[in-house]
Parts: structure tokens; C-alpha cells; sequence
């Protein structure tokens, strides 16, 4: 079981550093080619939803991110630590403005946990936990080891 760890300055700039570093290890770590894309979007949408937070409440905290090769999967947690209070996964509780009902919309005029939504259909499993120390966001895939 290998993990890799990325921490990084909440700027936009370095989501694509982070995808890029994702795509790498879940093609090192065995996830088949038909998967990458799914890796690299989920990861993305994942990383952009941490740097936005993070933005707006903490912008010298850096954004967290581990992948993870272990019993046949891989697994990806991007940990935003600073995202403000609630149980809010679906971030209206990140979005300044934003309400709690449905249809709410978040600071971008999405309907708030668009986001969310966009990742679990992306990713093989999602589990998201929040905490009065932020979000985080858990996905898996299916990974092969390859024979060496």
C-alpha cells in the first residue's frame, strides 16, 4: 500500500498540478485507461470545490490531497480545512448568501452541491464527512496491480 500526499496553495492554478498528479498515480496504481478521465474530473471538480473554500475563508491553509493504492482500489481524499460550520456537503454552507433550501444556488448561480453530484457520478464510491475542522471528500476506483 503506497500513498502519496500533495499539499498546495489554494489557487486555481494548482488544480491542474493536482489532477495531472492523480492521473499519474491511478494509472501507476493499476486503475484502467477507460477510468483515467473519470479520475482526473473527479479530482478536479473535488480540488476546485477545496480551493474556492479556502479562498474565501482560510487562503493561507493549504488544500490536502491523498491517493491511495490498497485492496484493489484506488483512493483519492481531498480535504478542505477550513470549510465553515454545518453539515453541508453539498456547500451552501461554503457559499456566501447561499440558503439551505432546495434549489438553492451557490456564489456561481449552480445549484448548490452540483459539485457533488458531479463527482459521485464519476467516481466509483464517494463518502464525504464534514467536521468542524472542514470537508473532506473520499473516492475510490477499481485498480489492478500490474505485473512487474
Amino acid at each position: 500500500m503506497a500513498t502519496v500526499e500533495l499539499s498546495f496553495t489554494a489557487l486555481p492554478a494548482h488544480v491542474r498540478t493536482a489532477r495531472l498528479v492523480a492521473t499519474a498515480v491511478a494509472r501507476r496504481s493499476g486503475v484502467d485507461e477507460s477510468l483515467l478521465d473519470e479520475v482526473r474530473l473527479a479530482v478536479g471538480e473535488a480540488c476546485s470545490r477545496a480551493v474556492e473554500s479556502h479562498q474565501l475563508y482560510c487562503p493561507a491553509e493549504p488544500v490536502r490531497l491523498a491517493l491511495t493504492d490498497q485492496a484493489g482500489r484506488f483512493e483519492v481524499e481531498v480535504t478542505e480545512t477550513c470549510a465553515p460550520g454545518g453539515d453541508d456537503p453539498g456547500g451552501s454552507a461554503a457559499q456566501p448568501g447561499a440558503g439551505s433550501g432546495p434549489g438553492t444556488l451557490d456564489g456561481g448561480g449552480l445549484p448548490a452541491g452540483l459539485g457533488i453530484a458531479v463527482i459521485e457520478s464519476l467516481a466509483d464510491d464517494v463518502q464525504i464527512s464534514t467536521t468542524s475542522a472542514g470537508t473532506s471528500i473520499r473516492m475510490s476506483w477499481p485498480a489492478v496491480r500490474p505485473s512487474r
